[in-house]
This record gives C-alpha cells, structure tokens and sequence, in this order.
C-alpha cells in the first residue's frame, strides 16, 4: 500500500498535493495541517466566525485535486478539519457537488473536550486512527478529521487497507513509525537536515511509504522529484519531537529501540524490526488558553560602549515603565556586532525587551510611549527595528491526560451513519511505560589524539518542541563515531554545552539501533510556542546551535 503525505503543517508547499498526485502511484494521500500552535490560531478563527475552525487551505487546495484523485483512485486522509471536522466535511462535499465529481465523504469527531476545560480556547483529545480505518472500510473517499495523532493518518488507512484488528501492536507499530516519518511532509527528504549538502534541497520532494501487511515499510519519494531519501534523513525525522523507547500513542506504544534501518537503494529506505505494546490507559489532550498579552521592542546599539548603551536604556526603561510595571519584562542583549566592521549593520548589537501582563493597557501604551520619548534623549545612535505596537495576545498550552472512556470516538459516513469506535481493548500499566534499559553500552574508544572541533563535523541533529519542552535528537552514522558519542555526551555534557538548559531537567534517552541519543529539555520553552519565550520559540535550531559546539573529537573520527 503507498501512502503519501502533502502536508507537514498549516502552509507548507501548495502544490504539494497536486504533486503528489501526478507525479507517481498513490492509493491514499495525507494531509497533515495540525500542530500546538495551529489549533490556537483555528481558535481564534472560531471565535470571529462559528462555522470556521478548520483549515482553509486544504479546500483551495482540493479544489485543483480532487478530480485528479479521483480519477487515479486516491483515497485523501487529512486532519485539516482542525476544531470542526464536520463544517469542513460539509465544505468538501459542496465543493464535489460544484466540481460535479462524486466522492463519498466521510468525517470523525470526538476529539472536542473544550467544554470540559473552563476558560480553555480549544480543549482537543489526540485520537488514533480506527475512526478513520471505519470511514474507509464503509467506502469513504475523502476522511477528514480534527485533532488525532499526526501518525493516525497512516496507521488508519494501513488498519483498513490490511484489515488489521486493534491487538496487532507490531503490525500497529511499524505504520505508527512510517506515520511519524511521514508526518512532516520534506522532512523525511532532505528538509531541515543537518547534512544538506549531500543532496539537491532547493525543492525536495514529499515522502511517500510503501506499506506491507506485516507493519514493514519502504520510505521514499516520486521519481524525479528533489531532495533525497536515506538512513539519515529518516533517521531525523524518527528522532524528531520523541522522547525515549517508548513512543506512547492511542493505538500502540511502539518501540523505538527496535527500529531498524537498511539503504535498499536510492532513495529508498526500508524500516523493519518494530515491536509493538499495548497504548497507555489514557489520552492526551492539547488545552491552548489565553495567557495574557504580549509586546515587544528591539534596540539597535552601534560602535563603542554596547554594553554601557545597554545599560543606559534598560534604567530609563524601567524608569518609565515603574508607574505601572508589566508581570514580566525579559532583555536580552543578541552581540552581533564586529569590532572595525565594514557595514553599519555588522557594527550593531540588538538589545530586545518583550513585556506580557494579563492587561493589554500595561503592554501597549506605556511600553510604546516610554520607547519612543527616547528617540531624542537615549543612547548616541539610537534607533528602533520598528516602534511598538499596542500588545498582542498570547496563548499557553499544556497537556493534561484523560481516560479513553473520556471521549466518544465516532466515525460519521457518507450517509449520515455514525459508527462509534471503541476504545484499546486492553492498555499498559503506567510502570510499564518507562524507560526500557536497553542493551548495555559499548566500551569507550581507546584514548588517542583529539582534535578541538565542531560536534556537527561528527554528528547530526534535530530539534522541536513539545508543549514546554525541547526535544534534541543527534545521531552519528558509523560503530566507532557512536562508541564515542554515547560516553561523551551526556546529560551534564549537554547541560555544559547548552546553557540555557543548565538549571532545567534533562533526560537522556539511548537508542543504539540508531546510533542515536535523545536529550528532553524540560521547561525551556517556557508555556508552548504561542508564548514565544525564546528567541526561537520552537527550538527549531537548538539542535544546530548544540552542534555548532566544540568537543574535544578523537582524530581518527575525523
């Protein structure tokens, strides 16, 4: 079974569905629209207007390709229905009707817990994929859904497809992993690699599984299209946004630690050996509130005395902010100034200042007003990136967990039918959902001559968000580069490297299939994206940022 995926999150690549579609054999397309901060921003959609919620350009979209699905027999699987799967239904359906193409759709719903969490934005359960494999096994052409796992899009239509029952964990397992790899659309073909250089990634093609009825996969991409596909590139999407063996979701738990990976050939990657276990007793819910409300001014500081100029406008500042001061005030000095440079702009430090308080007034006027009275009274050059503005709002996200019997998973039919899903027929003890030990360690390397240089020139890595936490995986591509990797970084080796991390909870996670470590940052993003309490609130680039670090490598290595 070939399935592909077109989407990777609200705005990815347009064309990307229509690509998918003829530039080679697909039995079901995905579509995945949905992250943290997304359903934020669908929330306030639903605010100005009830019947939005869901995302509007997968329609758009659908509008250029569903007579070409059709026509080739693709099944479309996506979660663009966001907080109102059944209005965007509706929607697809009038557009079939005007398109005069006739398809079945088909939606699932159950998801929604808002009404269970006072004073929440959107309150949403992360389903797993038997609704979906429901509306397909009823004949379903199009399924959309709200908030379900991003790996549900896969694992239902392979449950359909196979007619796998909700006990065959291993079999579970592997689509949850090929989802999970397939999940963010380029990643998996050179988009956002740390080896980019080894391949053309100007327009990297959208990944694609070939699934078999024991669970096993083959991931690659449509002949022809950019980018590339190896141990590598599914190595980091396998590592991104998880945390340890255990990769814990509705359906099954599947262990990462028994993941293995072989190059069958170009571009193509077979992924085989996962073990499956039974899913937690509960599930996770996404909860985005209304934090408050932010605002934001960044100084430029140029020439001599940046740390003086600094302090200067930080005391005024807080003079002029004293009457009536916000919860919060965060500066950060960013010193992206050269000493003798040879552009203005290499010449200048930014000195930021975000404020956030429950009381838009408190971030608005005062902050701007105090911001711009020192344009004529600050520091020698003083200027502004932009004046501030009158304070935006903000979210917080959180994850809380609730009992499968919590909600009611329905799939609703083509016909109005509704089949009601029911839940894991057995669950895993929460002592059984800790770390597994693994094998032990291989011995260290011999000591020998080392090289001060670069982790990056060794390893690879990527990094993303999860709620508050950082997730960092790194990985290394030969036997002895890992026997050093995993005795050299550490926990506190990473805490050493990383110090925003140092005062925070770090775990390591060991995965020796694919010479791979996983560090969980608790924390560090402070309440989610939507807070943005970082200076990349999703800890996109903290992976590079960890290999920009220096280690003392041994020669050999390099």
């Amino acid at each position: 079974m070939r399935i592909g995926n077109a989407s990777g999150f609200y705005g990815d690549r347009f064309d990307a569905m229509r690509e998918m579609l003829t530039d080679g054999p697909l039995d079901v397309l995905t579509g995945d629209y949905l992250a943290e901060l997304t359903m934020l921003i669908l929330a306030r959609d639903r605010l100005k207007d009830p019947s939005a919620g869901y995302a509007r350009t997968f329609l758009r979209q659908l509008e250029e390709c569903l007579g070409p699905a059709h026509e080739r027999g693709v099944r479309i699987v996506t979660n663009a229905g966001g907080l109102n799967p059944a209005g965007l239904a509706d929607a697809v359906r009038y557009l079939a009707d005007r398109l005069g193409i006739p398809v079945r759709v088909a939606h699932v719903e159950g998801d929604d817990l808002t009404a269970a969490h006072p004073g929440s934005l959107a309150a949403h359960a992360y389903l797993g994929g038997f609704g979906i494999a429901a509306c397909l096994r009823e004949g379903a052409d199009v399924v959309v859904t709200g908030r379900v796992t991003d790996a549900a899009l896969v694992t239902g239509p392979a449950a359909a497809h196979f007619g796998w029952g909700p006990t065959e964990y291993d079999r579970l397992a592997g689509a949850v992993v090929a989802g999970h790899v397939l999940e963010c659309g380029a990643q998996a073909t050179g988009g956002n690699y740390a080896f980019f250089h080894e391949g053309d990634v100007r327009r990297p093609g959208f990944p694609l599984a070939e699934i078999h009825a024991d669970g096993s996969c083959v991931i690659t991409k449509h002949d022809g299209t950019g980018g590339f596909v190896d141990v590598g590139t599914v190595t980091a999407q396998l590592l991104y946004e998880t945390a340890g063996a255990r990769y814990a979701g509705p359906d099954v738990t599947a262990r990462l630690d028994t993941v293995r990976l072989t190059q069958e050939g170009p571009d193509r990657v077979r992924v085989e050996g996962v073990r499956g276990e039974a899913p937690p007793p509960t599930l996770k819910v996404g909860v985005n509130r209304l934090g408050g409300f932010r605002n934001e001014v960044t100084f430029v500081l140029t020439g001599l005395d940046i740390e003086e100029k600094a302090a200067l406008v930080r005391q005024q500042m807080g003079d002029a902010l004293a009457e009536s001061p916000p919860t919060e005030a965060r500066w950060d000095l960013v010193r992206t100034d050269r000493p003798d440079a040879e552009t203005e702009e290499m010449a200048s430090a930014l000195l930021r200042l975000v404020v956030r308080d429950a009381d838009q007034q408190v971030v608005g006027r005062p902050l701007s007003g105090a911001a711009v009275e020192l344009a004529l009274a600050g520091y020698p050059g003083f200027h502004v990136l932009a004046p501030p503005g009158k304070g935006a709002p903000y979210g917080v996200f959180e994850d809380v967990y609730v009992p499968h019997s919590a909600v009611t998973h329905v799939a609703v039919l083509h016909d109005g039918r509704r089949i009601p899903v029911d839940p894991p027929k057995a669950s895993a003890a929460p002592a059984a959902l800790q770390e597994v030990s693994g094998p032990p360690l291989p011995e260290p390397p011999p000591p020998g001559p080392t090289i001060r240089a670069p982790l990056g020139l060794l390893a690879g890595a990527r990094s993303g968000d999860k709620g508050c936490n950082a997730n960092v995986g790194v990985w290394v591509r030969t036997d002895d580069a890992w026997r050093w990797l995993v005795h050299e970084l550490t926990a506190d080796r990473f805490r050493q490297l990383i110090p925003e991390s140092r005062d925070l909870p770090v775990t390591r996670h060991v995965l020796p299939n694919l010479r791979a470590l996983n560090f969980v940052v608790e924390g560090i993003l402070g309440a989610g994206v939507a807070s943005q309490a970082r200076f990349d609130p999703q800890a996109k680039a903290l992976g590079e940022w960890l290999r920009s670090r220096h280690s003392d490598i041994p020669e050999i290595l390099l």
